[in-house]
């Protein structure tokens, strides 16, 4: 076979092709958790920031969908992060299998993703504010209102997009 045989990797299934006389690949022993921790460590983290995004933009627009539905998508603005939560999850499940989309689509998406937190943060506040009572009446209107802190998860999601081309690309 040409200098070469193939070795079962000690678990019977046929591996890759090595150098006659050399001793078989072997996985070593936690070789994820060392691989990830090596990731880390040199700071290689973009398929696994690109997939959170993925991951995070998905399960916000669910939720996202369902409390502006209770409200009635009472403002125009409640539509925004239902419309860009499928293209930053599109482009963050991209950014995972291609280096181009991360450092393209993925960070383009991710800053207008950010910039919707920002403007979302804003008209919650607003909103609280326009309640019967204002922040006057803190106990009712914070827990009634518009959740203060949720747009906070878009900017959060949208960082995660805005991080993964500036670190390197996992081995």
């Amino acid at each position: 076979m040409n200098n070469r045989q193939l070795t079962t990797n000690g678990t019977g299934r046929l591996g890759r092709l090595t150098p006659l006389g050399s001793p078989p690949l072997r996985k070593p022993p936690g070789g994820f958790a060392r691989r990830a921790r090596a990731n880390l460590g040199a700071g290689r983290l973009q398929k696994t920031l690109s997939a959170l995004t993925a991951i995070g933009a998905a399960g916000l627009a669910f939720e996202i969908y369902l409390e502006h539905y209770k409200a009635s998508f009472g403002d125009k603005w409640m539509w925004t992060p239902i419309v860009l939560s499928p293209p930053l999850a599109a482009a963050g499940a991209a950014g995972v299998f291609s280096e181009r989309a991360a450092r393209t689509a993925l960070p383009l998406l991710s800053a207008l993703y950010c910039l919707d937190g920002v403007v979302g943060a804003i008209t919650h506040i607003r909103g609280v504010r326009n309640k019967p009572g204002g922040f006057r009446e803190p106990l009712y209107n914070l827990v009634m209102g518009p959740p203060l802190l949720a747009p906070g998860s878009l900017i959060l999601v949208g960082g995660f997009g805005l991080a993964a081309p500036l670190t390197g690309r996992e081995i």
